[in-house]
């Protein structure tokens, strides 16, 4: 039977891992550095020049033509139809309030309930081309919000440009 021959000297495992491991440390921190390197700012705080002494050279502004819409004047009072819609379930709250604008000038196109009676706020809404108008009743009325007209079609609004919602 044959026997393996005997090794005469040990083999070093303890110093190969320790100079493996030297190695590996050794290209952890080369990689370290270069990554800072890389992502940190080009420059240092003590080379930078004061934000103020960089002049940066403008680009030349872009001209481009935007057609205006002409300014209609601001239509009196009494050329504006009001529909005042009663959306917080307060009963005569629409008609009261017609009174009161009535009584500052506009012409009441009619007051009646809205489709729900929960609406937090007042609001005015107005049909394209009377912003300016709905703006001033806002104004008029104490209320703070201003909006295009939404979920109301021409029949329902009885000729008027601005209607008045009121909320709770």
């Amino acid at each position: 039977m044959e026997h393996a021959p005997p090794i005469s000297a040990p083999f070093p495992w303890r110093a190969t891992t320790v100079v493996a491991g030297a190695v590996a440390l050794v290209e952890l921190v080369a990689l370290v550095a270069i990554g800072l390197a890389h992502f940190a700012p080009h420059r240092s705080a003590a080379t930078q020049a004061p934000r103020a002494a960089v002049v940066k050279a403008k680009p030349a502004p872009v001209r481009v033509h935007t057609p205006t819409v002409p300014q209609v004047p601001l239509r009196a009072r009494s050329h504006v139809r009001v529909l005042v819609l009663n959306g917080n379930g307060v009963n005569g709250a629409a008609a009261a309030a017609a009174a009161r604008l009535q009584g500052d000038g506009y012409a009441i196109a009619g007051s009646t309930d809205a489709q729900r009676h929960d609406y937090a706020r007042s609001m005015v809404m107005f049909v394209p081309g009377w912003a300016r108008e709905a703006r001033r009743l806002a104004r008029d009325a104490g209320v703070g919000m201003v909006s295009p007209v939404d979920g109301l079609r021409a029949p329902q609004l009885r000729g008027s440009k601005v209607i008045l919602l009121l909320g709770k």
